[in-house]
């Protein structure tokens, strides 16, 4: 089985271990050993270390790399801002002198960064390795005739010029629509595809202009979409989706309920037939009746004799 090392950051088995659930339990049943990576640490995110010295940066993030190098996998992460620190370091760190540089720091914690760790998302690791055919023929339930809303997010799509594993075209993202249409589901497009949810430092340091923001992308997705569920590839968007709608509803600022929300290992570990209670049981809006649904009796795939 091939083994890919995991790399969590801190949303996820902070704010959201069900996800973290989810992609352990379904990984290893599509052919994919998720392998932790000991003593990893924070990635930084973009608006830390970054902001005062480049190379401090590139010396805490490729530190998460050479656990990765060291173990000789890449390296698979299921956030997306995560996804873009470790593929920026990686870029920067093709410039011997910065390389040179970072190795000096690194020495003096026993390590030395060699570039030999490629880095995916979650979303890339299912469609390029696993495949949508292995995805159709892993399905317990089949999603037949259920609307999904898709939410990419930003940091898988930019700076695509500097990414080595990224969509084949970053203004028309189609690999989570795909990812979603495996399960059987419909994915329909809507106008605010490609905007952002307003998470990030926007929510921390701005939170009504993160709200006013995602409020448009929201009534876009309700008007054209009037998905059944959403579904996202980053657990920032997840949480952007989960909490703030709840926040609009309260304040009359849309008219509508909130749409239930998955991260998409979510999604298909309930497809695949795993327990929801370890699976896709943390969330601010009530999920219970779309998971019902999902995990019917007549959805249930029939094996032929």
């Amino acid at each position: 089985m091939e083994q890919i090392g995991l790399y969590l950051g801190c949303n996820i088995p902070l704010k959201a271990p069900d996800i973290e659930q989810s992609i352990r339990q379904i990984f290893p049943a599509l052919g994919i050993q998720p392998v932790d990576l000991q003593g990893a640490y924070c990635c930084p995110a973009w608006g830390t270390a970054p902001s005062f010295d480049l190379n401090t940066w590139c010396a805490i993030s490729s530190r998460n790399l050479t656990i990765a190098e060291a173990r000789e996998v890449d390296v698979m992460t299921g956030c997306n801002s995560c996804f873009g620190v470790l593929s920026e370091a990686r870029h920067f760190l093709a410039d011997p002198e910065r390389r040179k540089a970072v190795n000096q720091s690194l020495a003096a914690i026993g390590r030395e960064y060699r570039g030999t760790a490629d880095v995916y998302h979650v979303a890339h690791v299912l469609h390029r390795k696993v495949g949508l055919d292995r995805i159709r023929g892993s399905r317990k339930y089949a999603l037949d005739g259920l609307k999904i809303a898709v939410q990419t997010g930003c940091h898988t799509l930019w700076p695509s010029d500097v990414y080595t594993v990224k969509e084949d075209n970053p203004y028309y993202p189609t690999m989570l629509k795909e990812l979603c249409e495996a399960t059987g589901a419909t994915v329909p497009d809507y106008s605010r595809l490609e905007s952002c949810c307003g998470m990030g430092g926007m929510r921390s340091t701005d939170v009504e202009k993160s709200l006013a923001l995602f409020r448009e992308k929201l009534v876009s997705i309700k008007e054209e979409t009037d998905a059944d569920l959403i579904v996202t590839t980053c657990s920032s968007c997840f949480l952007q989706f989960d909490m703030s709608q709840p926040i609009l509803r309260e304040r009359g600022m849309i008219d509508f309920e909130p749409i239930p929300t998955f991260y998409y290992t979510q999604l298909l570990a309930l497809v695949m037939g795993c327990d929801p209670a370890q699976v896709a049981a943390i969330s601010q809006i009530d999920r219970s009746a779309v998971i019902a649904e999902i995990q019917s009796e007549q959805r249930l795939i029939k094996e032929v004799a």
